[in-house]
């Protein structure tokens, strides 16, 4: 009862993070307005990207697995790429229920411990953070003018030490084990030795996951396999600049579909509902009309096309792989936790 409550919770602030988000993406703008500019647009643009964006799924997978290298021999890229897509199409129903059902899909076909693969989950995802870091940095560096007009006036110190005490946390889970151990030995093992002995079984495994970070012969392969998956990212967002005649108009390139991906990606990551939805319109709407002056109806009917036709993508070929894999409903707890256990 007390899970099922907690999901509830999740889920409701999420929803009313969504629905705060849309409100905010349309506040003050002429709804009509929109549907006009969305019946005007050129469609043909939005839908040259869609290989670029299965593209980006698939060095995705790719990167994963390399990732996954130190656990296992993954047989296939195709059933990575697959377990991708799959996860994609959840966090588009569910956010975030994607990360958990991703491996859980791998772990089920290529019987390896879930722990392990979820580990490299939260791994990918620090790798995704860094990397959108890096691009900020770059960016500010080069466009500091630009970046100045987005960024709040104070920036959220809370999440900056919660991302912090997280990568901490992984370096010293990854690194130092006998200080995870002592910790383990001095808080669980006198109330509960078979607790204590379940607990670290499981944090061995869990730990195998960020085995990538002790092979430093692969950091160049995944330095490129990231900037590969952000260039593929940002370079459907240049081409749909097309679908509203931005690049003959308002000069917009291609450094300026990486700001508005920075600044999204950023904006979903602190504050995550389903696909986005909501929080990608009203950063994406904002962006357009601060930094180039943009109509915020036009620009939401270009975030609007750019979000549809991802999500088009996501649903429709993450379901033709749920259906290849055989999975009718997402595993409950007790069964991610048997998986978790099993060796």
């Amino acid at each position: 009862m007390h899970k099922n409550i907690k999901k509830i919770i999740q889920y409701i602030i999420s929803f009313v993070i969504m629905i705060a988000a849309i409100y905010w993406a349309v506040k003050d703008i002429d709804v009509k307005d929109v549907y006009n500019i969305l019946k005007e647009a050129n469609y043909v643009w939005a839908f040259v990207p869609i290989p670029i964006m299965l593209l980006s799924h698939w060095i995705r997978a790719m990167r994963w697995k390399t990732m996954l290298k130190p656990i296992f021999e993954a047989k296939s890229t195709f059933n990575l790429f697959s377990a991708v897509m799959i996860g994609y199409a959840m966090n588009n129903i569910i956010a975030r229920s994607g990360e958990f059902l991703r491996p859980y899909v791998v772990s089920k076909r290529e019987k390896v411990s879930y722990t392990s693969l979820f580990a490299t989950i939260i791994m990918e995802r620090i790798i995704d953070v860094f990397t959108l870091l890096g691009l900020f940095a770059v960016s500010f560096f080069v466009f500091s003018d630009k970046i100045l007009k987005i960024l709040p006036e104070e920036l959220d110190e809370k999440n900056i030490a919660v991302i912090s005490g997280l990568v901490l946390i992984v370096l010293i889970s990854s690194f130092y084990k006998p200080l995870v151990d002592k910790v383990l030995a001095w808080t669980i093992k006198p109330f509960s030795e078979k607790l204590f002995v379940r607990i670290s079984e499981l944090f061995v495994k869990f730990r195998s996951g960020f085995a990538i970070i002790k092979r430093p012969s692969q950091y160049f392969r995944l330095i490129v396999e990231s900037s590969l998956i952000w260039f593929c990212y940002a370079l459907p967002m240049y081409v749909m600049f097309y679908c509203f005649d931005f690049v003959a108009v308002y000069n917009l390139g291609l450094s300026d579909a990486l700001i508005l991906l920075i600044g999204s990606g950023i904006a979903i990551s602190l504050a995550p509902t389903p696909g986005g939805i909501g929080v990608y319109h009203a950063v994406i709407a904002g962006t357009l009309e601060a930094l180039y002056g943009i109509p915020k109806e036009v620009g939401l009917a270009y975030a609007t096309i750019n979000h549809g036709v991802n999500l088009l993508v996501q649903l429709l070929v993450g379901l033709v792989f749920l259906y290849r894999e055989k999975i009718t409903k997402l595993p409950d707890k007790d069964v991610l936790n048997s998986e978790a256990s099993a060796v």
